[in-house]
């Protein structure tokens, strides 16, 4: 990669920067003081890089046609091809961005490849500018590897910089001097609504546009050919309602040059992409038949737009869900779609002929066991792209079991591990974590790690003054109130794994979430014992057949759960929604051991979540996950996640100082707030390879019958959480 120009120093967005404050600290920041620790369903084994396929070939493509385009580090994502244009030559270092290497006739016409795409390189979610040559010509019998074509020259750039990389940035668009995206970096007015923007920044002078109004959440940008105009999905005013599938958003339209002049073009739909400026294409799913398809939506050439002027036709037939689509300038030949056919569990992408309505597919002759996700197409409809997991083609890359992140005070670290409910020893120096099923301890530096419990088991702690031992729930997770679940502790450290467990409740009805006081007498947990789930407190060593058996912290007709007890012994904090019971709405409350002081910590608003909590170090703050910053991308360009909202969080015990740590479109969970402060670098694992696997949205896998029910490709289906 080539050295960056001084002309990427001043690209910084202006709304981004730093208040004078926040300068002032970071050159005399506080001592380090502690961690945090989080998980991502799925994310450590992600992979991803962007690929492309020509389209205009005779025969279907193989392995050797496929042209890998970002450079293997990191996950990269959500590409788009780029025009070169003046703005964005004038970044790299020489007239010509790429100098090429090829010497041989047979290499001697060579083409570039210009796109912009996501990366998390870094520890951040930023837009990155890559060109690439590569043979445009390889004989149609050539021998060359998939892993050879691969290597081609690269300028590389980053287009964003600011607010210490803490804000997501996803769906860049160039267009002319214009990049068009998407950032969260603007806090949103009320709780449990999208932070998700469109702006468009000056590639030259790095001056910046919000493009979305004030108090309104965008998704899924695309600007038209001309740079004209610019269409979203959202919600508009009404905001995002908790969904988790198919985003019941509406299609609006504005002028990119500033954002004016917005209208809604069409009830219901996503991901749009415009193939010249009256005519856009976009999906959703069909109210009358159950299947996710693509439409086509054509803007009257004069009087006002509106829904009723806008004529909206269905593209893709039932029978195949198609989604994500795209187009090129100017053609009306074909589209490029990800497609779940009936008779795969893999996402594709293939081709749709719009003259004669039939698929031709793609991907699935070049990676058949591969998700492949969110093509885009060239603007000259040549080539298409797409990104997935990169496998076997960069095999040096490595597994994380901790991923450093950027973290928004200078005195705690933010780490991403690979592995559930995880957490730190008292001395800092190991962290036991679940697989689901299987407990395991693993030194921090990812060494020695053992499974210490091969049942399913969920949530993990510590004890504070005896050595070596874990406490977890031994059972099913998500189940009902009266499921078989116990409080066990576990010897990690014992030499006879088979018999380092000890149980501490008997009664079997759905305990789980130990959390043990600072002393090490007492724990409290979760119990479905009178039928709803409360919280009971019992001897640590002894258990529920201690002197005194079990005490009732909290009684009533709700679920109390994910209990937490302070450093200090002050405060048990724990996730409830007896605000509105049996609404799956869940807030944080304190409450005292002795079970006075009772008070709700935060709400994320009507109908959110608050979960999950967990105390600092010195019992002033509480680190948790919920969905108080909304939805920031529609979760079917994602892989599975069953709560794609979750982000961490940290807040006062008085309230204040509400602060967002993460900000990607993930599932963020179950932090854990350790002692010891780690330097903010990765730790990889010693001995495992690449790893890339992850699974589709469980909804794709629903297949609408006639009788208007959906049967699932997966017997066994998958919880609902």
């Amino acid at each position: 990669m080539k050295t960056l120009p001084l002309i990427l120093c001043c690209i910084l967005i202006n709304s981004l920067l730093p208040t004078q404050s926040t300068v002032q600290n970071h050159r005399n920041p506080p001592p380090p003081t502690s961690s945090i620790i989080f998980t991502t369903l799925g994310r450590s084994s992600y992979a991803f890089d962007l690929f492309t396929l020509p389209t205009r070939r005779r025969t279907p493509p193989s392995p050797s046609s496929e042209l890998r385009l970002t450079d293997g580090a990191s996950v990269n994502f959500n590409g788009h091809f780029a025009s070169p244009s003046p703005a964005l030559l004038s970044l790299s270092p020489q007239p010509s961005p790429i100098q090429r290497p090829f010497t041989t006739p047979a290499a001697a016409e060579a083409a570039e490849l210009h796109h912009v795409y996501v990366s998390e390189r870094n520890g951040s979610c930023n837009i990155y500018y890559d060109a690439i040559a590569f043979d445009s010509h390889p004989p149609e019998s050539s021998s060359r590897s998939r892993s050879a074509m691969e290597i081609a020259p690269r300028v590389q750039l980053p287009l964003i910089h600011g607010h210490d990389g803490l804000s997501l940035k996803d769906r860049p668009t160039v267009v002319g001097d214009k990049l068009v995206y998407v950032s969260t970096h603007e806090k949103s007015a009320k709780p449990r609504t999208s932070w998700a923007a469109v702006y468009s920044t000056d590639l030259k002078t790095g001056s910046t546009r919000r493009l979305t109004p004030i108090g309104i959440a965008d998704f899924s940008p695309a600007v038209s050919p001309s740079g004209f105009l610019t269409a979203v999905a959202s919600y508009g005013e009404n905001g995002w309602n908790g969904e988790v599938e198919e985003l019941s958003t509406d299609i609006y339209v504005f002028l990119t040059k500033d954002g004016s002049e917005r209208v809604k073009i069409v009830e219901h739909g996503g991901w749009p992409s415009w193939v010249d400026d009256s005519t856009l294409f976009f999906h959703r799913k069909s109210e009358e038949d159950g299947w996710i398809s693509v439409y086509k939506a054509i803007l009257p050439n004069s009087g006002p737009v509106s829904t009723d002027s806008v004529t909206v036709t269905r593209i893709t037939p039932p029978g195949i869900h198609a989604f994500t689509p795209a187009t090129s300038p100017g053609n009306t030949d074909f589209i490029a779609v990800a497609t779940r056919r009936p008779t795969s569990t893999y996402r594709h992408i293939e081709l749709f002929d719009l003259v004669n309505n039939e698929f031709t597919e793609l991907t699935r002759f070049v990676s058949p066991q591969t998700h492949h996700l969110n093509p885009f197409l060239s603007p000259d409809s040549g080539r298409v792209g797409y990104h997935r997991c990169r496998g076997q083609s960069n095999s040096g890359d490595p597994h994380l079991l901790l991923e450093s992140l950027h973290s928004p005070r200078p005195d705690v670290s933010l780490f991403r591990i690979d592995g559930s409910y995880p957490v730190f020893s008292p001395a800092g120096d190991r962290i036991a974590y679940v697989e689901m099923p299987g407990v395991y301890v693993v030194n921090r530096d990812g060494s020695n790690r053992r499974r210490v419990y091969p049942g399913m088991a969920f949530t993990t702690e510590w004890d504070p003054v005896r050595p070596g031992i874990v406490y977890t729930a031994a059972g099913p997770t998500f189940a009902p109130v009266s499921s078989e679940v116990d409080i066990i502790s576990i010897n990690v450290d014992h030499a006879d794994v088979d018999n380092n467990v000890k149980k501490l409740t008997t009664n079997g009805i759905n305990n789980a979430f130990p959390s043990l006081s600072p002393d090490g007498k007492w724990i409290v947990f979760r119990s479905g014992l009178s039928g709803q789930k409360n919280l009971y407190i019992m001897d640590a060593e002894k258990g529920e057949a201690g002197d005194g058996g079990l005490r009732k912290l909290t009684e009533g007709q709700w679920t109390d759960t994910m209990c937490k007890w302070s450093p200090d012994g002050e405060w048990i904090a724990f996730s409830s929604d007896r605000h509105d019971p049996g609404s799956g709405s869940f807030a944080i409350y304190l409450i005292h051991p002795n079970g006075t002081g009772l008070r709700k910590l935060i709400q994320s608003g009507a109908g959110g979540r608050c979960n999950h909590p967990y105390f600092s170090p010195d019992s002033k703050s509480i680190v948790f996950t919920t969905d108080y910053a909304g939805i920031s991308a529609e979760p079917i360009s994602n892989p599975h996640h069953y709560q794609p909202y979750g982000d961490i969080f940290t807040i006062k015990l008085d309230g204040s100082e509400l602060t967002r740590w993460t900000q990607n479109s993930y599932e963020d969970g179950t932090p854990a707030w350790g002692q010891m402060y780690m330097e903010p670098s990765d730790v990889k694992w010693p001995n495992y390879g690449p790893g890339c696997s992850f699974e589709d949205c469980y909804f794709l896998d629903e297949i609408p019958t006639s009788g208007g029910r959906d049967r699932n490709l997966k017997p066994s289906g998958r919880p609902r959480c």
